[in-house]
């Protein structure tokens, strides 16, 4: 049995939010139930499950110190230090598990309480959670909202499920030097998601993570008063220069790889949708020039088999992320002929018409040259499965948000790239907001299936987050975003990025390079 966490309101004037199931109905309203595979109620459900272990660990190790840190093999990777400095061992985890099994057997409810700011700030000081006092202090609010569970007080940018004898689903695991905190399947929310390791996503993460507590930038509260205090020109460029010293190191191991006794000839690149592929290989492109090399690009998209050959979803719409959509026979085909040295005409695909064209495009590898290839299906073992893997060099591009709200509360990953969706959607009169929303779901269910598969057969991951994106993004998704209508399915997650997005301090985009990932979707980049 799934259980309901949250619901859909909808009034009369067909204004349509989602509130907490505590929520009451005065008047008429059609009322709209979601569950756990809708991506509203299961962060209610995450917040929730967060707040049940920060109860159960200050009632077994009082004055510890939670950090939920990021999401990780399908769960969320945790860290509690006791008073004493010390993590948690194995015992220790044991203990925790139970407490926590206890307090929901308890069924103890969440309440929620309305503050001035300066009394909630006063609050939190006092329980020396200052993450959550600089948070506050810069959201620009007079009012606030925050929880309690039993006499634990915690703050979350959005509901709770009414009581903890709804989180029936969940386990904790040691996990490297932390807790990785099991969560509901999303599509099968009556049982718990399949554990698997993801040790380069891990390390991507945890490098983020050292370079922010370095920084002192850990969360948004501590980018929030960086920014107020005239540091954003600087943040922006040391955000340039941390992604631009990623990228020659790749280029450099590349070269060095190119130059070894079994050359690199292939570069294979690929990523989620809006993760910056585009911009990534123009970017490494010159490094490899400057290295000495030739590389060539081209797009697995200009393979694509004509419109009326790809293969279809139940409901009968095409469905473009399958692996069949490209013509990896043909593909393949040129590829083995390019690293034999042979000229080539290759494709161009019309997107207008949905044919595969061609216009007399020729490619030739020779002496120095490196072939760029990128793709969503760039990593698929079956698009390169006759090529030597020796001649290969797999590159997947994430975008791993490290930096959190505050201690408890993490930035779920897919909000950045669904931001920079919209935007550049928008801007290039693609597709609207409304639209941009309402194809995520199928979007991030064909990543599941055919891209994060293969992302740990990498030899090298790229983060493409960026320390500024949310508050640069603000100023470009407020006023896309609030063209949403108010009575279409899609409002509800538009409200929620909204409001969510008034939590940065706005910075302006002046200072971002033509040559900047951001601008990719942003518009003005120099590569575009």
């Amino acid at each position: 049995m799934i259980q309901v966490y949250c619901i859909n309101t909808k009034t009369t004037k067909e204004f349509k939010e989602s509130q907490g199931l505590k929520f009451r109905v005065y008047n008429s309203r059609d009322v709209e139930f979601i569950d756990l595979t809708h991506h509203t109620a299961r962060l209610v459900y995450l917040r929730s499950l967060g707040f049940l272990l920060y109860k159960a660990a200050l009632d077994l190790f009082p004055g510890c110190k939670l950090n939920m840190d990021h999401p990780i093999s399908k769960g969320i990777f945790c860290r509690i230090r006791k008073s004493d400095g010390q993590l948690l061992n194995a015992n220790d985890i044991a203990a925790l598990r139970v407490r926590m099994r206890a307090i929901v057997a308890d069924d103890i409810q969440f309440h929620r309480h309305e503050a001035r700011i300066e009394d909630a700030i006063r609050m939190f000081s006092e329980m020396g959670q200052e993450d959550k006092v600089k948070l506050l202090e810069t959201s620009g609010k007079a009012y606030t909202d925050y929880y309690t569970l039993g006499d634990v007080a915690d703050y979350f940018y959005g509901r709770l499920v009414p009581s903890t004898g709804y989180l029936g689903i969940w386990d904790i695991d040691a996990y490297r030097d932390g807790i990785l905190m099991r969560v509901p399947d999303r599509d099968h929310p009556d049982r718990l998601a399949e554990t698997e390791d993801q040790p380069k996503t891990f390390e991507v993460f945890s490098e983020s993570l050292r370079w922010n507590e370095i920084m002192g930038l850990s969360t948004v509260g501590d980018v929030n008063h960086a920014c107020q205090n005239g540091m954003a020109r600087e943040l922006v460029q040391v955000a340039e220069a941390l992604q631009e010293k990623k990228i020659v190191k790749i280029a450099e191991e590349i070269d060095r790889r190119y130059h070894s006794e079994n050359p690199v000839r292939l570069v294979l690149i690929t990523g989620p949708s809006s993760s910056g592929k585009t911009t990534f290989c123009s970017r490494v492109s010159i490094q490899l020039k400057a290295c000495g090399l030739k590389p060539i690009s081209f797009s697995t998209d200009d393979y694509f088999v004509n419109r009326v050959d790809t293969p279809k979803l139940p409901d009968g719409t095409y469905d473009f992320d399958n692996f069949d959509t490209v013509d990896h026979a043909a593909l393949e085909r040129d590829l083995i002929a390019l690293l034999q040295g042979d000229e080539i005409e290759v494709p161009e695909y019309n997107f207008v018409t949905g044919m595969r064209e061609y216009n007399g495009k020729r490619l030739q590898l020779k002496e120095g040259s490196v072939l760029l290839l990128e793709g969503i299906h760039a990593l698929n073992p079956m698009l390169t499965k006759q090529i030597p893997e020796s001649s290969k060099f797999r590159i997947f591009i994430s975008t791993l948000t490290s930096t959190a709200l505050d201690d408890h509360n993490i930035i779920p990953t897919d909000d950045n790239r669904l931001l920079r969706r919209i935007v550049r959607d928008y801007n290039k009169g693609a597709f609207t907001a409304r639209q941009t929303i309402s194809q995520w779901a199928s979007v991030r269910a064909a990543e599941e299936k055919w891209i994060y598969p293969y992302q740990e057969n990498a030899d090298v991951m790229f983060n493409s987050a960026y320390l500024l994106e949310f508050a640069v993004m603000r100023n470009h998704a407020e006023s896309i975003l609030a063209t949403v209508p108010n009575n279409s399915p899609e409002y509800t997650e538009a409200h929620r990025l909204l409001r969510f997005l008034h939590y940065f301090t706005p910075v302006s985009d002046k200072e971002i390079p033509a040559t900047s990932m951001l601008r990719q979707f942003i518009g003005g980049s120099s590569f575009m």
